[in-house]
């Protein structure tokens, strides 16, 4: 989700679809295709959840970018993730190589000159981890220490050992030592070798991660890999379940700037800033102001006689806080999902949440359609003047309130009606994404619908 990116990032809107300069340029997403379009490079293999096809396609399809698509069912971390994308390739060319790119990140810099540069290592069978020539002591990052050379193979190194999220001391130290970099999640490798090392390391894994690949259903772009399956695979990312055990594991140090742009303060932090240290977006006046992030999204925003202020402003959410308290923004965030407000889970316009006026809204700005993931859960409300219709298309929900007894599962086909000023809590129940939607009803067809589920009856 990008947890503290939230009120930008939400959970059907991670940041990886948002723009990274709030000012409507390239996403996250987009800019990661494009930095990797041409020349050398196939058409980009998608790796996302199933709900995701649709945003993805767009997304790619404003860049002129056409891509494959994997489809999640349930989120695993990225071991099982990048195991189904070296399957799906194998399956018509066992040695084709693999850029496996996090999608969220921002990198300025020629980061294809070292990956030109790595491609023969990766191609006679080395596993090569792209670390950032650090910047700064990082304690949020994970580093990677290098160790000797690898004959016939410049700027390549075998891996002397991996840190996570060091101390500010024992940061400092390592960056002093000259040979402990970033590490930048960026990997290179032959398919069939990840595959080996899978099949060596975490045969189980291996082998739910194929039965989901080979059950997998067709989708418009590409496939939805097999729920079940995919469910039994260790839910770890790759650096966990096979680059810390591999000896087939090397790291090319590579010197470009990179964030992987976890916090507001990293925005800041890659923006550009007015003389007095400021980043904005939108309509932003400012007075005595320095070293701030503002984003406006519908109106003015005037701050005045601040300084190291982050403030957000989204159509349904705004965020005040500084830098010093900007990793924060995560526990609201698990505040807001354990309240189940919708605002964590997807951008909904503000006046909708509001909607009191008397006079109707058109049809279909009265409709609303939601995607939840395993687990996820929202509550619905009904705003009035008239009551909302909830019906469940594809999944299977639990559904509590005054009226619903959470008990009775709500698969494909079944409604609820919730009486205005009322809400549900609503959660996924189920293996495979929950999709309903709400519609919300005048009076006079509440008294319609009441009419005609008396005579079903």
């Amino acid at each position: 989700m990008g947890t503290r990116l939230w009120p930008m990032s939400r959970i059907r809107q991670p940041k990886q679809f948002q723009s990274f300069d709030g000012n409507g340029g390239p996403s996250f997403l987009q800019a990661t295709v494009l930095r990797h379009h041409g020349g050398v490079f196939a058409d980009p293999l998608l790796v996302a959840s199933a709900s995701e096809e649709d945003l993805l396609e767009k997304q790619l399809s404003a860049v002129g970018v056409t891509g494959q698509f994997i489809g999640e069912p349930v989120g695993r971390n990225t071991g099982p993730a990048v195991l189904a994308a070296a399957l799906r390739l194998a399956e018509t060319d066992p040695q084709a190589l693999m850029l496996v790119l996090p999608s969220d990140h921002a990198i300025t810099g020629d980061l294809n000159i070292t990956v030109t540069e790595m491609a023969r290592g990766a191609s006679e069978g080395r596993i090569v981890l792209f670390g950032i020539v650090p910047r700064h002591a990082e304690t949020g990052f994970g580093y990677i220490s290098a160790g000797a050379p690898i004959d016939g193979h410049g700027g390549l190194h075998d891996v002397e050992s991996f840190i996570e999220k060091p101390s500010l001391e024992l940061a400092e130290s390592l960056i002093a030592e000259g040979r402990t970099f970033w590490a930048s999640g960026i990997s290179l490798m032959r398919a069939d070798v990840l595959i080996g090392e899978f099949a060596v390391h975490q045969p189980e894994t291996l082998a739910a991660v194929r039965a989901a690949v080979d059950g997998a259903t067709p989708s418009r772009t590409g496939i939805v890999l097999d729920a079940e399956s995919f469910g039994a695979a260790e839910e770890e990312p790759t650096e966990r379940l096979i680059f810390e055990r591999s000896d087939l594991v090397s790291v090319a140090p590579t010197d470009v700037d990179w964030s992987d742009v976890g916090a507001w303060t990293a925005v800041h932090s890659l923006g550009d800033k007015s003389a007095d240290g400021n980043v904005s977006s939108g309509e932003v006046m400012c007075i005595e102001t320095s070293n701030s992030l503002i984003r406006a999204n519908d109106k003015l925003v005037t701050v005045i006689g601040l300084e190291d202020v982050i403030i957000v402003d989204t159509a349904d959410a705004l965020l005040v806080t500084n830098h010093k308290n900007a990793q924060k923004v995560k526990e609201a965030v698990s505040v807001l999902k354990a309240d189940g407000r919708v605002e964590v889970v997807s951008h909904v316009a503000a006046d909708v949440a509001r909607e009191t006026a008397p006079d109707p809204a058109p049809a279909s700005d009265r409709v609303s359609e939601h995607v939840l993931e395993d687990s996820e859960q929202i509550v619905v409300e009904a705003p009035g003047p008239g009551a909302t219709m909830l019906a469940v298309a594809e999944g299977c929900a639990q559904i509590d309130g005054p009226t619903c007894n959470r008990d009775t599962p709500r698969e494909s086909g079944a409604h609820v009606t919730i009486a205005a000023g009322q809400r549900v809590s609503v959660r996924n129940s189920g293996r495979v994404p929950l999709r309903f939607v709400t519609v919300r009803l005048t009076p006079a067809e509440k008294a319609a619908h009441a009419t005609r589920d008396r005579a079903f009856a």
